[in-house]
């Protein structure tokens, strides 16, 4: 499969292999692979990126490279990188403060193997003893007619143009925003279409996370609660949310967190009921609410959760126990209703001002606005 990224996949392996490159790319499945996972990068800055399989592919392949083994040093006797080293470097990586292991230790050869069921080799080979690891050497030498050609470097340069494309999609985001919040007053109809489009299941898991919490802060903040210890010493409390981190982070499940209820809220794009209950038996079987990146209906939803509980736990007792424990599922129409409200009662630039801030954090961004002002204005 092609798509406008495949043009610089093709771009580095004609530079490195002249023309032989064709054949590369299509003999190759670890190109393939990252063929297929780089589709993303003409979509701008609302796909999803997939970072955290393919860093875990340069983490091993950089490894590799560092120590000689692309110039025909013999691999079959190298120790193996140390799973530390690998995932504190996959972290210093543009994105990829928040990543997690789990691309490392299974995700990535998981995945591979679904586009490749009838290969023969795993990408990345793993000691769970010593906890060192290597790339799969067969994957990284493709033979063309009589001669065989190492894809080490190749591997490397493509992952760093796909991540120069995302960075530059996420500037280009960020600015857009900036430019949005100097027009907000004059023509706010064009700040409600642009956050309006934030909202659709093709976007990046880490902006709708972004967006929605913005949204769901300012639905809340005039709610108010009146609770205390005792009767004639009550106390009126504004709901406040709070956002308990770096999205996809490690953070035991929870996303947002609201006070004074104490409700908890994570937010998914995946129906895989295990997702949900590993959640919900991360934070002790408290009830949770989750914030789906799905147009589906709630009812639905849920039911399709359910039924999949049933299918997996034959004890009627134990899905009910965890289906108990969602305490309501959010959707992407149920955020345009109190995207809505939210304007309603004033706070389109406040949830335009949040989204800012918070993609400023998660991308790392510190640039000042510049000419696109004029493009958003016209």
């Amino acid at each position: 499969m092609e798509h406008i990224f495949t043009n610089s996949i093709k771009e580095v392996l004609l530079r490195n292999f002249a023309n032989n490159s064709d054949d590369i790319f299509e003999k190759s499945q670890l190109i393939q692979y990252i063929n297929e996972k780089t589709r993303s990068a003409g979509r701008g800055s609302k796909a999803r990126s997939s970072f955290a399989n393919l860093y875990a592919i340069y983490v091993i392949i950089e490894d590799y490279i560092a120590n000689g083994f692309d110039k025909e040093k013999d691999y079959t006797k190298y120790e193996g990188a140390k799973f530390s080293n690998l995932l504190t470097r996959a972290k210093e990586l543009p994105f990829g403060s928040s990543l997690q292991n789990h691309a490392l230790n299974n995700r990535m050869n998981s995945e591979f193997e679904k586009f490749f069921p009838t290969s023969e080799y795993k990408p990345i080979l793993r000691d769970l003893v010593t906890k060192r690891y290597w790339i799969n050497e067969n994957l990284l030498n493709i033979k063309v007619g009589n001669a065989n050609f190492n894809i080490a470097t190749s591997i490397i340069e493509i992952i760093n143009e796909y991540t120069k494309t995302k960075q530059d999609a996420f500037q280009r985001f960020v600015k857009q925003c900036e430019a949005l919040q100097v027009i907000e007053n004059t023509t706010p109809e064009k700040v409600e279409e642009f956050i309006i489009s934030l909202l659709a299941p093709n976007v990046d898991a880490r902006l709708f996370e972004i967006v929605s919490y913005s949204i769901l802060k300012f639905y809340y903040h005039d709610q108010t609660i009146i609770w205390g210890y005792e009767m004639d010493k009550l106390n009126t409390e504004n709901l406040k949310l709070y956002k308990t981190g770096r999205t996809n982070a490690n953070d035991g499940g929870i996303d947002f967190v609201m006070k004074p209820l104490g409700r908890f809220f994570q937010v998914t794009e995946t129906l895989d009921l295990k997702k949900y209950f590993l959640d919900i038996d991360k934070i002790q079987k408290y009830p949770i609410t989750f914030v789906i990146k799905s147009d589906e209906e709630v009812e639905p939803l849920k039911k399709k959760i359910q039924d999949n509980a049933n299918k997996t736990y034959s004890i009627s007792a134990i899905v009910e126990k965890y289906m108990t424990c969602i305490e309501e599922v959010i959707n992407i129409p149920i955020l345009n209703i109190r995207f809505v409200e939210a304007v309603r009662l004033g706070y389109l630039n406040n949830i335009l001002d949040e989204i800012v801030m918070q993609s400023k954090v998660e991308f790392n961004y510190d640039e000042s606005i510049d000419e696109i002002i004029e493009e958003i204005e016209e």
